[in-house]
């Protein structure tokens, strides 16, 4: 396991020039579920999470370099209209994984929503219920999007976060 790294989580919009660099990474590692979408499009439309609203927002680790992303987004399954708002975009190089990178940034996006008082978030992932699940996460359904079999999740943020970190730490 590589020696964690110190790093911080900063908003996207104190530092735009990092957008290239996760629109390249989010298409490498999901374009397979946004068909025909190409890394300019990403990349316009990530400016619209450089307003001083939450939603949508782009929160990045950094430490040495940039480390990973998690955004929260009005929607992100178009069949599924009647959730919102939505964790996604949770990605951590492969240099900073099992670093607890993955963890701050969900719990970072899950208190800045809770701040403002969202009570329940959503999210889908195609193979990281696991992960989810130690965050308090908890599974809504199993089903195809696009193709691929995800699992549709929530969270209930009147749960305090502190909990979930206790519970975990147990």
């Amino acid at each position: 396991m590589p020696s964690p790294q110190s790093f911080n989580i900063i908003d996207l919009k104190t530092e735009p020039h990092h957008i290239p660099v996760l629109a390249v990474w989010h298409h490498k590692e999901w374009s397979s579920l946004n068909p025909g979408q190409t890394v300019d499009q990403r990349i316009e439309s990530m400016q619209s999470y450089l307003s001083d609203d939450l939603i949508p927002s782009t929160f990045v680790a950094k430490g040495n370099q940039l480390m990973g992303s998690a955004a929260i987004i009005d929607s992100d399954m178009d069949t599924r209209p009647e959730l919102t708002p939505w964790l996604a975009s949770v990605f951590v190089t492969k240099e900073s994984r099992n670093q607890g990178v993955g963890s701050r940034l969900v719990e970072h996006v899950m208190e800045e929503a809770r701040k403002t008082g969202i009570r329940e978030l959503y999210l889908f992932t195609p193979d990281r219920v696991s992960f989810y699940e130690k965050l308090g996460w908890q599974v809504l359904s199993h089903e195809v999007y696009r193709g691929h079999w995800v699992t549709v999740m929530s969270v209930d943020l009147s749960d305090n976060i502190q909990n979930v970190k206790n519970r975990n730490s147990t």
